[in-house]
């Protein structure tokens, strides 16, 4: 059984505007290229071919907007270059209002809805090209609390030993791409982010008693500041061991970009609950079993591409399969 809760603290209500901005162009984006039909019909203009080919052209100006305010601390550029894109769509659909929109109505609270946009996005552009930091910058980025826990069918040392081994945590962490160990303590992590992205980051342990715990944290100047814990536990009744994690994270784009990540099938609440459930797969039986009628295994496919599961060794699983029938 995996038992898991979430707790998300944070400085102030209000969110950094730019990196706001960049999670609106994501949320706009991704269905403009993959629906425009829908879009089109939705603002209430015609739907054509040439109306949809101009559409998925919008929707990739918005994700590339949107990736560039990420990947910049100061985004002034791609700021003003999502004022000229709000003016060239107010243009587009003043045009559909002249002409033969087929829902004036919907046309117009579209054009309302890019009017308020065009405004958030010229007083942050403006802010910082003043060299202004917008009034939500000097605030503290949300942290995201996570807990979770389940019970292996196996001895603490044998559970430690296969935590330990760093490099074997993408054989059950799908969001992982590769950890790598660098020194004695310290080890590189690639991580995949939303829409494809990649994130890495230096790490280091900070606790490790054999058997019983396992402590790490990112070095200074990670894109994304975490730490962890991983607690074995005899659990009662001679069943096993409890494994306990608690993870602390700097959520990118503060509560709005946790939302994007929620939309994105990319809840880390769930991500985590995934990666127990996969780690207790592996060390039981040897392999992950997937089950496309479940909500996890629906929810994996939407998350990340499936990948081989890396098994354990032959020698290693057919002991696991052994003591498997055996409790």
């Amino acid at each position: 059984m995996t038992a898991i809760s979430k707790s998300t603290n944070g400085g102030p209500p209000r969110e950094n505007l730019a990196k706001g901005l960049g999670v609106f162009s994501f949320a706009l984006g991704i269905p403009q290229i993959l629906a425009p039909g829908r879009v089109n019909r939705m603002i209430g203009v015609r739907d054509d071919a040439t109306t949809r080919a101009a559409m998925r052209a919008v929707g990739v100006r918005e994700i590339t907007a949107g990736v560039g305010i990420f990947s910049q601390r100061r985004p002034t550029t791609w700021l003003w270059a999502r004022v000229a894109g709000d003016t060239l769509d107010l243009a587009l659909l003043g045009a559909a209002l002249r002409g033969k929109s087929r829902q004036p109505g919907r046309t117009m609270a579209a054009a309302g809805a890019v009017a308020g946009a065009l405004a958030a996005d010229l007083v942050d552009a403006v802010k910082l090209s003043r060299g202004e930091a917008p009034a939500a910058a000097q605030e503290q980025p949300n942290s995201m609390h996570l807990k979770a826990a389940t019970t292996v069918r196996r001895d603490a040392d044998e559970l430690y030993a296969f935590w330990r081994d760093l490099e074997r945590f993408p054989t059950f962490m799908a969001h992982l791409e590769a950890v790598s160990a660098t020194e004695a303590e310290r080890s590189h992590w690639k991580a995949k982010g939303p829409l494809g992205m990649s994130v890495e980051w230096d790490a280091e342990i900070t606790e490790d008693i054999p058997g019983e715990r396992i402590a790490w944290r990112s070095l200074e100047g990670a894109k994304v500041d975490n730490s962890g814990t991983v607690r074995f536990v005899k659990a009662p009744g001679d069943q096993g061991t409890e494994v306990h994690i608690e993870m602390q994270y700097a959520v990118p784009g503060g509560s709005v970009g946790s939302l994007l990540a929620k939309l994105l099938g990319e809840e880390p609440a769930l991500q985590i609950k995934d990666d127990l459930r996969r780690f207790k797969q592996i060390v039981e039986t040897g392999e992950i079993v997937r089950s496309d009628g479940s909500p996890e295994g629906q929810l994996n496919k939407r998350q990340l591409k499936p990948r081989p599961a890396h098994p354990l060794p032959d020698e290693e699983r057919a002991s696991a399969t052994t003591a498997g029938e055996t409790s």
